[in-house]
């Protein structure tokens, strides 16, 4: 039987907050790559600087909560929560898909989280599927305008819809629908995978249809096929089979930064401000996180803001032992990759910027 989007949006939190979600095999990679530290930083803590721009707008730190939620009064409560400590923080927010809202206006208001986040640099968020079956730029800008967003995301899931069993596994045609809607909306667009990774190739693709920004997320975080799986009573085969399915967070932010001059957002198992720090310097401009987000935000907006506030301090201590004032210092600095990272990189072609 098919669920309600509203019924799958809880179950996927439920599953979310409850189970483990993330990669069992495969790591992001971030642990292949290593800082070399400098004794002499040459700078004061105090003087480090994690402010950026991002798309026209000033955010306080190279930081995107990205999208989990909406659809449900549980996806409202955490929207706000999480918008909120946003807004705090300075740091940019996404909703997680509209399309429940644009087929029943009566849930817009779980999206809706301006009065919490008012300054933040809200992102909407539509799938790509919803594009080859009909959605073009009036749904697109119905997203937009539904929660006043500064960008949308259109999110890539091919993997997530093939195992989910209300899913639609439809791409053809996908980039076509993908260009025309960033070419008439007036908001930048950014294309954004879920947890499988975006390779060169691909990224270029959708840089070249428009996209503004390329947000990776690559594997070693939430599974998705695992979500799903744990959804299905008794389990499904492909979804425990694909269950690690997808390319390293670090190796698609790696290979994408050096193939494109489009912001890179480096999501995917993002867990410290030290990961954080080691995406920027393999080239992203904002990192993304939302798993650790969103078991915090069960606790309240205070629970959020202990979370990021540690992060951001670890990002900062980061940049202080490889002297780095400010983020754009990050992918000068020296690093060392190793290991299982290295192979896929030096397998893609990837010429990494720093000695190895």
């Amino acid at each position: 039987m098919r669920a309600k989007t509203g019924d799958r949006k809880d179950d996927h939190l439920k599953i979310c907050l409850r189970q483990a979600v993330e990669g069992i095999f495969k790591s992001t990679g971030f642990t292949d790559v290593d800082f070399v530290h400098k004794a002499l930083p040459g700078i004061d803590f105090k003087d480090v600087d994690l402010s950026v721009s991002f798309l026209g707008s000033k955010l306080k730190a190279p930081i995107m909560i990205t999208a989990m939620t909406g659809g449900s009064p549980l996806g409202k409560k955490f929207n706000s929560t999480i918008a909120a400590a946003a807004q705090g923080l300075g740091l940019a927010f996404s909703v997680g898909s509209q399309r429940a809202a644009i087929e029943n206006p009566k849930l817009a208001e779980t999206f809706k989280v301006r009065d919490a986040a008012p300054d933040v640099f809200l992102v909407g968020n539509l799938g790509m599927p919803q594009l080859t079956q009909g959605y073009g730029t009036a749904e697109a800008s119905k997203a937009v305008e539904m929660i006043d967003a500064d960008a949308l995301s259109i999110h890539m899931n091919p993997l997530q819809e093939l195992v989910q069993p209300e899913g639609e596994p439809m791409y053809k045609g996908a980039l076509e629908k993908f260009s025309k809607v960033c070419k008439s909306l007036k908001t930048p667009v950014i294309a954004k995978e879920t947890g499988c990774g975006i390779n060169a190739d691909v990224a270029k693709k959708l840089v070249e249809a428009g996209a503004a920004a390329i947000d990776v997320s690559g594997a070693g975080g939430t599974s998705w096929a695992g979500v799903e799986t744990l959804r299905i009573p008794g389990g499904s085969a492909v979804g425990m089979t694909f269950w690690d399915w997808g390319i390293p967070t670090a190796v698609c932010t790696a290979e994408v930064s050096t193939a494109i001059n489009t912001p890179v957002i480096a999501s995917g198992g993002i867990r410290s401000g030290l990961d954080a720090a080691k995406a920027l310097a393999l080239g992203a401009d904002l990192v993304g996180l939302a798993l650790p987000v969103l078991r915090a935000s069960e606790r309240g907006e205070e629970a959020v803001m202990a979370l990021l506030w540690n992060f951001i301090s670890e990002l900062k201590a980061a940049m202080f032992l490889t002297g780095c004032r400010r983020v754009t210092d990050l992918c000068k600095t020296d690093i060392i990759i190793r290991g299982k990272t290295m192979e896929w990189l030096l397998a893609r072609g990837v010429k990494v910027k720093k000695g190895v």
